[in-house]
C-alpha cells in the first residue's frame, strides 16, 4: 500500500481509512462497501479512486471481506486492492484504437467485408455497399 498510495505506515495506522485517504466525492461508496464487509457481506471488485499522498489519482480493484476473531465475531474488515490504473489506461487506449480502425475500414477507398466462421457477413464498408448496391444493413448477418 506504501508503494501505490506513498504514505508510510507510521502515517495511516490509527487513521480513519474513509475519511482521511477517500476523496470526498467517493467517501459514501467506499464506506457502504466496508459497512456491508462489516456485516459479514464480502464485495469483490469494487473500483474506487484513491488520491495518493502526492494527489495523484490511482484507480483500485478492492475486495473487501470480513476479518474474524477467534470466536468467529467480525473484528474489522480485510481490504485487498490492485492498482489498475495502467491497466485501465490500456483498455482504454486499446478501445480508441480499435474505434479509430473501425472508422477506417468503414471509410475505406477499397471494398472491405468481412465474414465469420460460418460465412455470414460481420463486416461491410461504404465502398462495399456503393459497389455492390446491398446496404450494409442488408447485408450484415446473411451468408457471403
Amino acid at each position: 500500500a506504501t508503494e501505490v498510495s506513498g504514505y508510510s505506515c507510521s502515517e495511516t495506522m490509527g487513521k480513519h481509512l474513509v475519511n482521511s485517504f477517500i476523496h470526498l466525492e467517493y467517501r459514501s461508496s467506499v464506506s457502504e462497501v466496508l459497512q456491508n464487509a462489516l456485516m459479514g457481506k464480502e464485495v469483490a471488485n469494487f473500483e474506487l479512486p484513491l488520491f495518493t499522498k502526492g494527489g495523484q489519482r490511482r484507480e483500485i480493484l478492492l475486495n473487501a471481506t470480513p476479518r474474524r476473531g477467534d470466536d468467529g465475531s467480525i473484528v474489522g474488515v480485510l481490504g485487498v486492492g490492485q492498482d489498475i490504473t495502467e491497466l485501465n489506461q490500456q483498455r482504454t487506449e486499446a478501445l480508441r484504437i480499435a474505434d479509430d480502425l473501425g472508422r477506417i475500414i468503414e471509410t475505406a477507398n477499397a471494398p472491405i467485408f468481412g465474414v465469420d466462421l460460418h460465412g455470414q457477413v460481420t463486416e461491410w464498408n461504404l465502398k462495399l455497399a456503393e459497389l455492390s448496391q446491398f446496404s450494409k444493413d442488408y447485408a450484415m448477418g446473411k451468408p457471403l
